[in-house]
């Protein structure tokens, strides 16, 4: 059984994920300016910490409103139970069409009443209302959504504390 990754994981590596996670553009030679250590020796710990899967990947962190995507809203979904038994489970059919919505930029399975958390990026109130009643609720296996709208940010997230 694999060790958990945080035993492998020190004060130095936290130090270069929190900066990472603040700017993952800053060059290894400012990196290693910032935590005392050569370029090497950072090159050597980001690449040990993407290979033991600490490190999932970079990306960039667009703004929704400049893609003329203003209105957020989170769904929770709940799909029906049964299904005959030969034929693919709702769970199954749900989790590959989610796939290939593009409003949808975050999808989770959850505990309790609903069974999936949707967070979708739409253009306006009309682009919403048809999302939801010409894709979503015309899914097979969807039998409620409840919806709500983000009205701001509070705290969006920036990165996991390390």
């Amino acid at each position: 059984m694999r060790k958990p990754p945080t035993e492998d994981i020190d004060r130095i590596d936290r130090k270069l994920l929190a900066l990472l996670q603040t700017d993952a553009r800053l060059t290894q030679e400012k990196l290693a300016e910032q935590i005392g250590l050569s370029a090497s020796a950072v090159q050597r710990r980001i690449r040990r910490l993407e290979q033991i899967g600490v490190i999932e990947g970079y990306r960039a962190i667009v703004s929704p409103r400049a893609l003329g995507l203003s209105l957020s809203a989170l769904l929770s979904v709940r799909l029906e139970k049964h299904r005959a038994s030969n034929q693919r489970s709702p769970q199954d059919l749900f989790r590959a069409a989610v796939q290939g919505w593009p409003e949808v930029v975050e999808c989770l399975a959850m505990t309790g009443e609903m069974d999936y958390l949707l967070r979708v990026h739409v253009q306006d109130m009309e682009h919403y209302a048809h999302f939801v009643l010409e894709t979503l609720l015309k899914h097979e296996s969807v039998e409620d959504v409840k919806s709500s709208f983000v009205l701001t940010e509070v705290k969006p997230f920036t990165g996991i504390s390390v």
